[in-house]
C-alpha cells in the first residue's frame, strides 16, 4: 500500500493524475435530479470508445484497395475468428452511435442545454456532430459495395453544383482523380481511420471541459452553484463519482442488452443499418434501382431533394441541406425564452418540439423513397415545418407563457 502511495505521489509530481480525478470526477458536483435523458452522454462515450477500437481491430484485415476492398471485408466476415462480430459492432454500432447523438441532442432541446453560459458546449457538440457525419460517410464507402460505391457517387457529385467554378475543383480534390477509384478509397481511408477520429477526440475532450467548467445542465434547467455550503459545495450537487458513475452504468448495461439484441439477431436491422445492395461488390457499369444514404442522412437528403433545381443547378438544395445542418449552430442565440427547461415552458415551445421532431422522422422516412409525387409534396411540407422551428423561434419562445421556476432543484 505504501508503494502505491508513494507511485501515486511520484506520478502526481509529474503529472495531475490525482488532480483530474478530482476535478472530474470525485469532486466534480452535477445535480441530484439526472434523470434517464442524462445517460445519453456517458452511452456516447461508449460508442466513441467501442467504433475506435473496433476499427483498429478491422484494420487489421482491411485492404484499402478498389480491387482488394469488398474481398477483404468478405475474409473478415467469413474467415478471420470472430471477425464477423467486430464488423457488426462497427457497422451495426455506427447506426447506434447516432441514435444515441440524436436522443443526446433531443434532450438538449428539451432543457435548454444550450443556454448561457453553455453555449460553447452546445458549439462542440455541434462540431462533433457533422465530424461523425464526415466520419460515417466516409467509413460508408469502405465496404466497396454497390450503395457505397453509388451513394459516395451521388454525394461528392453534389459539391460540384457549388457556382462560380468553385464546385468541381472540390468534387475532383474530394475523389483524388476524375472518378470515383482507387485513389478515392485511399484518400477516405485515411481521414476515416486518422484525420477525423483524431478531430473527434479533441472535440469531446473540449466538450466535455466546457461542460464542466460551467457545470452541467438538469431536468429543472436551474444553476446548482447559486447555493453553496459554506465549504462551497453545491447544495444540490453530488459527486458524479460515484453516484452517476454506478447509475451510468446501469445505463449502459440496458442500453448493451438492446444493442447484443440487435447485433446477434438483425445486425441489418431489415436493411436500414446495412442495406442489401451493399452485399453485391461496387460496379460502376451497373447503377442500383434506388439510391439511397443510410437513414441518419436520409432527413437532410430529403431536405435536398425537396428543393427545385434552378436553371438546371441543383445548388438551391444543396444550399438548403448544409442550412439544415447550420441553423442547429445558432440555436443559443434563436431561443429567447427566460427559463431554460421545457417543465416551466409554455405549451407553444412544447408544440413546436413535439411538431420539430415529427417533421424530422417523417423527413428522415421520406429520404428513402422514390423523389416525386406524394413523397415530394410531402418532402417540401416537412422541410417548410423543420425551417420554420428555428425561424420562428426568437418570436414563439419570447411569447410563450411560462412557470415559475423554482430555487432550488426539485426531484419531480
Amino acid at each position: 500500500m505504501k508503494m502505491l502511495t508513494a507511485l501515486l505521489g511520484w506520478i502526481d509530481a509529474r503529472f495531475p493524475l490525482t488532480k483530474m480525478w478530482k476535478e472530474h470526477l470525485s469532486e466534480y458536483y452535477a445535480p441530484k435530479n439526472f434523470n434517464f435523458w442524462y445517460f445519453f452522454g456517458s452511452i456516447a462515450l461508449l460508442m466513441l470508445v467501442m467504433q475506435i477500437i473496433t476499427g483498429i481491430f478491422l484494420t487489421m484485415n482491411y485492404k484499402p484497395d478498389a480491387e482488394l476492398a469488398f474481398a477483404s471485408v468478405e475474409y473478415i466476415m467469413r474467415d478471420v475468428e470472430w471477425g464477423w462480430l467486430i464488423r457488426y459492432l462497427h457497422s451495426t454500432g455506427a447506426s447506434a452511435f447516432f441514435i444515441v447523438i440524436y436522443l443526446h441532442m433531443f434532450r438538449g432541446l428539451m432543457y435548454g442545454s444550450y443556454q448561457k453560459p453553455r453555449e460553447l458546449i452546445w458549439l462542440f457538440g455541434m462540431l462533433i456532430y457533422v465530424a461523425l457525419m464526415a466520419e460515417a460517410f466516409m467509413g460508408y464507402l469502405l465496404p466497396w459495395g454497390q450503395m457505397s460505391y453509388w451513394g459516395a457517387q451521388v454525394i461528392i457529385s453534389l459539391f460540384g453544383t457549388i457556382p462560380f467554378g468553385i464546385g468541381e475543383p472540390v468534387s475532383a480534390w474530394i475523389r483524388g482523380d476524375f472518378v470515383i477509384a482507387d485513389a478515392t478509397l485511399n484518400r477516405f481511408f485515411a481521414f476515416h481511420v486518422i484525420a477525423v477520429p483524431m478531430i473527434l477526440l479533441m472535440l469531446v475532450v473540449a466538450h466535455i471541459l466546457a461542460l464542466h467548467e460551467v457545470g452541467s445542465n438538469n431536468p429543472d434547467g436551474i444553476d446548482i452553484k447559486k447555493h453553496k455550503d459554506e465549504n462551497g459545495i453545491p447544495l444540490d450537487g453530488i459527486p458524479f463519482h460515484p453516484y452517476y458513475s454506478v447509475k451510468d452504468i446501469v445505463g449502459i448495461i440496458v442500453f448493451l442488452i438492446f444493442f447484443a439484441v440487435v447485433i446477434f439477431f438483425i445486425p441489418d436491422l431489415w436493411g436500414w443499418f446495412l442495406e442489401k445492395d451493399n452485399f453485391i461488390p461496387a460496379d460502376p457499369l451497373k447503377t442500383p434501382e434506388h439510391i439511397v444514404p443510410l437513414w441518419y442522412f436520409t432527413p437532410f437528403y430529403a431536405i435536398l431533394r425537396a428543393v427545385p433545381p434552378i436553371f438546371g443547378s441543383q445548388f438551391p438544395g444543396v444550399l438548403a441541406m448544409a442550412m439544415a445542418i447550420v441553423v442547429l449552430f445558432l440555436v443559443p442565440w434563436l431561443d429567447r425564452s427566460p427559463v431554460r427547461s421545457i417543465r416551466y415552458r409554455g405549451a407553444i415551445y412544447k408544440i413546436a418540439l413535439a411538431i420539430f421532431v415529427i417533421s424530422f422522422l417523417f423527413l428522415g422516412w421520406l429520404g428513402t423513397q422514390p423523389a416525386g409525387g406524394v413523397y415530394l409534396t410531402l418532402s417540401r411540407i416537412f422541410s417548410v415545418v423543420y425551417f420554420g422551428f428555428f425561424i420562428l423561434m426568437p418570436w414563439y419562445t419570447m411569447i410563450d407563457k411560462t412557470k415559475p421556476v423554482p430555487e432550488r432543484v426539485t426531484d419531480k
